[in-house]
C-alpha cells in the first residue's frame, strides 16, 4: 500500500493536485481513495461530484471521500461523547449545549487520523491519498500521536488507577458520573491508533508527504518552515509540487513581469529543496474542475513517472557510534543553529525546541544513561554527541 499526503499553505492548490494524483493512480489499476481533512471541504468540488462521510465511488479504481466530524464522532466515539455529554449535563448545561461540548477543538484532525488507519487496515485499497488542511491544521494533526504517546504513557495510568481507587469514595458523596473500564479502553484504543498513524506515517517506504506550493514568496517561506517540521516529527518528504506556473506561450506584455518573477522564484525553490524533485505543473487556460481537467492535470504533473513511486528516499535520523559515545543525526532543513534548543529531561527524553514546535525522542536505553556533551547544526542536519 501507497499512502501520499499533500500539504502546504492554503490556497496554492493542494486539493486539484490531490485529485489529479488520485485519478492517474486509477488510471495505472490502483483501487485508490483520496480524502479531505479540511473542515472546508473542496474536493467534490474538485471531481464535480457529490462525496459522502464514507468512501464514495468516482470512476473505476477511485473513490473520494470529505470527513464529516460529527459522522466520525458518532461512528468512533460514541461511548466516550455519551459519557462526556452526560458530565455536561450534570453540570447543568443544558442538553444541546452538553452535546455540543463534545466535540472540543482538534477533533476534526484527530477523526482524519482515526479514519485513515481504518482505511489502511481496511485492505480495500492500494494507495490512500490525503488531501490535508492547511499547513498549520496539518502541523497540529501529524503532533498528535507524539501527544498521545506522552500522555498515555504519563498520564493515563495515573488517571485510571485515581479513579479507579477513588470511585467508591466519589460515589458516597456524589453523583456526578465516573468513568468505566468502558471508556478508559476507548481512550486507550484511540491514543494506540495515533501511534500505530504515526509509525505508518513514518514508514519511508510505503508514505510520503508532498508539498504543494506557487513560485510566491510567502508560499516558498512557509514550504520551507514545513519541511523543517516534517523533519522534526520524522515523516518523510519525496517531493515539491510547483503549482500554477506560467508556460512560455503565454507572451501577452501585461504579463512579462509575472514571468521574471515567477523564474526568480522557480529558481529559489530549485536552490532551496534540491535533491527534492521539483514536479512543474502549468497555470492553465481555465479551471482546474471535473475529470477531464484533473486527467489532463495528472498527466502533465507526473508524465510518464508512476505517482505512487517513491521519488526521494531522503535521510532519516540515526545513531551513529563514536570513539567515545555516540552521534544522533537528524534532518534539520531551513534552521540555524541558534533556532534549535535541546534539553535532556530525566525521563530518558530528548527535547527538540523549533520555534514554537517540540519534539519529544524518547531515547534508547544506551543514551538515555549518557549526557548530551555538545551539538551542532551543519548543512542541514543536527549532531547531538552523548558521552558516558
Amino acid at each position: 500500500m501507497r499512502v501520499l499526503l499533500y500539504t502546504g499553505k492554503g490556497g496554492v492548490g493542494k486539493t486539484s493536485v490531490s485529485a489529479a494524483t488520485a485519478l492517474r493512480c486509477a488510471e495505472l489499476g490502483y483501487r485508490t481513495v483520496v480524502v479531505s481533512t479540511d473542515s472546508a471541504h473542496s474536493l467534490a468540488d474538485s471531481f464535480d461530484v457529490p462525496l459522502g462521510p464514507e468512501p464514495t465511488p468516482i470512476m473505476t479504481n477511485l473513490w473520494g471521500q470529505e470527513l464529516d466530524v460529527l459522522h466520525e464522532m458518532d461512528k468512533h466515539w460514541g461511548n466516550i461523547r455519551q459519557y462526556m455529554a452526560s458530565v455536561f449535563a450534570w453540570r447543568g448545561l443544558e442538553e444541546i449545549i452538553a452535546e455540543e461540548m463534545t466535540m472540543p477543538p482538534g477533533m476534526e484532525e484527530l477523526t482524519s487520523l482515526i479514519q485513515f488507519v481504518h482505511l489502511y487496515d481496511s485492505g480495500s485499497y492500494d494507495v490512500i491519498i490525503m488531501d490535508c488542511a492547511p499547513t498549520g491544521a496539518t502541523l497540529q494533526l501529524l503532533v498528535m500521536p507524539e501527544i498521545g504517546r506522552w500522555y498515555l504513557e504519563k498520564i493515563f495510568p495515573l488517571q485510571k488507577k485515581a479513579v479507579t481507587l477513588g470511585a467508591p469514595l466519589l460515589r458516597a458523596i456524589t453523583d456526578m458520573p465516573l468513568p468505566d473500564e468502558q471508556i478508559f479502553d476507548a481512550v486507550e484504543q484511540w491514543i494506540r491508533h495515533l501511534d500505530r498513524m504515526h509509525q505508518l506515517l513514518t514508514d519511508r517506504e510505503q508514505s510520503s508527504a508532498r508539498l504543494v506550493l506557487n513560485p510566491e514568496k510567502m508560499v516558498i517561506k512557509e514550504a520551507q518552515r514545513t519541511f523543517t517540521y516534517l523533519n522534526l516529527y520524522g515523516y518523510p518528504t519525496d517531493a515539491v509540487i510547483c503549482n500554477r506556473v506560467l508556460p512560455p506561450e503565454v507572451t501577452d506584455a501585461y504579463f512579462a513581469e509575472w514571468h521574471a518573477i515567477q523564474a526568480h522564484y522557480r529558481e529559489t525553490i530549485q536552490d532551496a529543496f534540491a535533491p527534492l524533485p521539483i514536479l512543474d505543473v502549468p497555470f492553465y487556460d481555465r479551471e482546474v474542475v471535473g475529470l477531464d481537467m484533473l486527467q489532463r492535470m495528472g498527466h502533465q504533473l507526473f508524465a510518464d513517472r508512476d505517482p505512487t513511486d517513491v521519488f526521494y528516499a531522503g535521510e532519516e535520523p540515526r545513531i551513529v557510534k563514536t570513539e567515545n559515545g555516540y552521534t544522533l543525526r537528524m534532518p534539520l532543513p531551513f534552521v540555524s543553529g541558534t533556532d534549535v534548543q535541546l534539553t535532556q529531561s530525566s525521563a530518558n527524553e530528548l527535547i527538540v525546541h523549533i520555534g514554537n514546535h517540540k519534539r519529544l525522542i524518547s531515547l534508547p536505553h544506551t543514551l538515555a544513561s549518557m549526557n548530551v556533551q555538545s551539538a551542532s547544526h551543519k548543512n542541514g542536519i543536527l549532531y547531538v554527541t552523548f558521552v558516558t
